[in-house]
């Protein structure tokens, strides 16, 4: 992957500097200005963000939320231990307040949680992947955060388009996760079939 983002970055340079070396280099100038100025705007965004993920874990708050969100987990994911239960309604909660990159570390140690060391993704990665994916946003606060940022006059517009969009991905999400998983689980019954008929 760092190859063809090289080969981007020469082929780029080069043919901005073949047709105009000024042009090239205030491009280069003022597309890193606006990168920083993108980064710094978004290290305080998630630092509020990050800042409120660690008050709901040392407040206790995420073990209230875990059990409140126990039946969706269970009927998504299937069992899984408290931990990665826990894990997995941070995600879910930071998701659905539009907390963005926030919710990865909670999303990574919920991977950890489903991991059984087999090097395959199991059904419960699968579909915390596509969630994080499709991304169910009820407030998609950080892109508020950036339009506020960016200066736009209306930042909240966005909250119902948003909310339509996401709702229809993530259910789309769902409902292809569990019919591949049905799909799955026909096939492996059928190998296991064909394994007793062969040896009979």
């Amino acid at each position: 992957m760092n190859l063809v983002w090289i080969s981007f970055l020469i082929c780029g340079l080069g043919l901005l500097l073949f047709k105009n070396v000024d042009i090239a280099f205030s491009t280069l100038l003022s597309g890193s200005e606006k990168a920083i100025a993108l980064s710094l705007k978004l290290w305080a965004i998630y630092a509020v963000w990050l800042g409120i993920l660690k008050i709901v874990e040392d407040t206790g708050l995420n073990q209230k939320i875990s059990k409140l969100l126990n039946p969706i987990i269970d009927k998504l994911f299937g069992k899984t231990d408290p931990n990665t239960q826990s894990e997995i309604a941070i995600n879910l909660t930071s998701n659905l307040l539009g907390m963005g990159n926030a919710c990865t570390p909670s999303g990574i140690n919920a991977m950890k949680g489903f991991d059984k060391g087999s090097n395959i993704a199991t059904s419960g990665m699968i579909m915390l992947l596509v969630i994080n994916a499709t991304s169910l946003e009820i407030l998609p606060t950080t892109v508020i955060g950036l339009r506020v940022a960016a200066g736009s006059a209306t930042p909240n517009d966005i909250i119902l388009p948003t909310l339509i969009s996401t709702f229809v991905s993530t259910i789309s999400g769902i409902i292809m996760c569990k019919i591949c998983e049905k799909f799955k689980k026909k096939a492996k019954q059928d190998i296991i079939l064909d394994k007793k008929v062969y040896k009979q």
